[in-house]
């Protein structure tokens, strides 16, 4: 494990604390152009989610229905009813994005594919950076609003569904992520800078209660304040 990594893990709750739980959950409250974008304004706006953290998979609820609920793994995704009837379903969900750009609508699947990866990255980072298949190296460092961040660079495994291979964590001197850039490979590339903000300590684990996604330019800075591709404001925030 990198020093860098070490420190992030330790600033976050530490791995063995983390891996005393078996999910975390919360309210989101998002908002955003992304989902218009998509075709599905207002289909997030307020939802539960829940992430396992020992394996990938998700669930979002209700979702598009009041009576739906998702059940997301990286090779499937699922829309399922009350009844625990499947309503629909899609293996090899990432396949059916090819070709698609920052315009292309998507289905329900889709969407909740998305929202499924999404969140069990945000969740689960730092610490699944450790498990087996990942790699990390620290870049030079970044400045900017006047404070200098540490920059950890993670490749994921080809069986972990995220944004891209190749993300990048900013760290604060208190070794918080503050700023998390990617790629949306299912969009056709495009860029993000993503910020993590008003932490917020659940049984021992540091959590950014506040995040906003930007466009991040040729320069690495972020297009800002407008366009707010994604805003997800958390609460009720659960770990068991």
């Amino acid at each position: 494990m990198s020093n860098l990594l070490d420190f992030t893990i330790n600033a976050h709750g530490g791995m063995k604390n983390f891996r005393k739980f078996e999910t975390i959950s919360a309210r989101l409250i998002c908002d955003g152009i992304l989902w218009p974008m998509v075709g599905h304004p207002g289909s997030v706006d307020d939802i539960y989610v829940t992430s396992n953290i020992n394996k990938q998979a998700t669930s979002h609820q209700p979702f598009i229905n009041k009576d739906w609920h998702t059940q997301f793994t990286a090779n499937h995704v699922a829309i399922v009813n009350s009844n625990g009837e499947t309503v629909e379903e899609l293996s090899n969900p990432r396949a059916s994005f090819a070709g698609y750009t920052t315009e292309t609508p998507w289905s329900q699947l889709q969407l909740a594919y998305f929202a499924g990866y999404a969140m069990w990255t945000y969740f689960n980072a730092p610490f699944n950076f450790a498990s087996e298949g990942y790699s990390v190296r620290e870049l030079e460092t970044w400045k900017e609003d006047g404070e200098v961040f540490r920059r950890l660079e993670v490749t994921f495994p080809d069986d972990v569904a995220s944004h891209s291979a190749v993300q990048t964590f900013y760290i604060d001197k208190n070794g918080l992520i503050k700023r998390h850039d990617y790629s949306v490979d299912i969009a056709g590339g495009s860029t993000a800078a993503h910020y993590l903000s008003e932490y917020i300590e659940v049984e021992g684990i540091m959590i950014a209660t506040k995040r906003n996604v930007y466009i991040r330019q040729e320069d690495n800075t972020p297009l800002f304040p407008e366009p707010l591709l994604v805003s997800i404001d958390l609460s009720e925030i659960t770990l068991k």
